[in-house]
């Protein structure tokens, strides 16, 4: 089996490897240690500017449309210039968050969070698991409660990634209680400036602080933010993930 690179996949190679070399960031370890985040949306800026930020996406989202080889070159390439571990921590944002919004999102939502997600503008965050919740996602019991135009969240999640870097989250709610619990579940797009969220950070053995917990107390948010259909969150919630194992 021939694993070498075609006439065009070798093109795109050399091209990518030519603007990695031009334009890879030179962060000593003080600074990465110092602000780690910082430069990882620094680099986004650097590539959204270049054409490079996602590569992944399709073009009318404002990607480059890459075949799946394209961008495992990329990703090659960005290993060998020393940069994919900045790129990695945008992947919820990039991977998950806007994969679900382009899949199952209105166009209003569509045109205004893609954009800022590609350029870094907007980080994002994964609020699914809750302490009596991690493996059975259906198992949530975060309460969604519709009041008018509004939904009232009330409940916990935990093991949030980058939740105190983070400027929206993917949330997961239970609706319908009185459903089987794979079709009682809401999904929503939440603001973290919202009042009534409170992130907390997980402390490890070694003083860092990868993870969070995260508590919803009459946090509202308004019906323009729902994705996919009231009780319909469960087939939302599976693009994700399915999304996650592509990233």
């Amino acid at each position: 089996m021939n694993f070498d690179d075609t006439g065009a996949e070798a093109r795109f190679r050399q091209e990518a490897r030519t603007w990695l070399q031009a334009n890879r960031l030179n962060l000593v370890e003080e600074e990465r240690s110092a602000n780690p985040f910082s430069a990882v949306l620094e680099w986004q800026r650097v590539k959204h500017a270049g054409g490079w930020g996602c590569v992944h996406w399709p073009k009318a989202f404002g990607g480059r449309g890459a075949t799946p080889m394209e961008a495992a070159i990329f990703a090659q390439e960005e290993q060998s210039a020393g940069m994919a571990e900045l790129s990695a921590g945008l992947a919820i944002s990039l991977g998950m968050a806007a994969q679900t919004i382009m899949a199952c999102g209105t166009d209003a939502q569509r045109n205004h969070h893609l954009p800022k997600i590609a350029s870094g503008e907007e980080v994002w965050c994964q609020m699914f698991s809750e302490p009596g919740a991690g493996s059975d996602l259906a198992g949530i019991s975060t309460r969604a409660e519709r009041q008018g135009g509004e939904w009232v969240i009330n409940g916990q999640k935990v093991w949030t990634s980058l939740a105190q870097y983070s400027d929206w989250a993917i949330l997961v709610t239970r609706s319908d209680p009185k459903k089987t619990k794979h079709k009682g579940l809401t999904y929503f797009l939440l603001d973290l400036k919202t009042p009534g969220v409170d992130i907390r950070p997980i402390r490890e053995a070694t003083g860092r602080s990868s993870f969070n917990e995260v508590f919803l107390n009459d946090v509202r948010i308004p019906d323009t933010n729902r994705v996919g259909d009231v009780n319909d969150g469960w087939r939302v919630c599976l693009t994700t993930l399915m999304s996650e194992r592509a990233v």
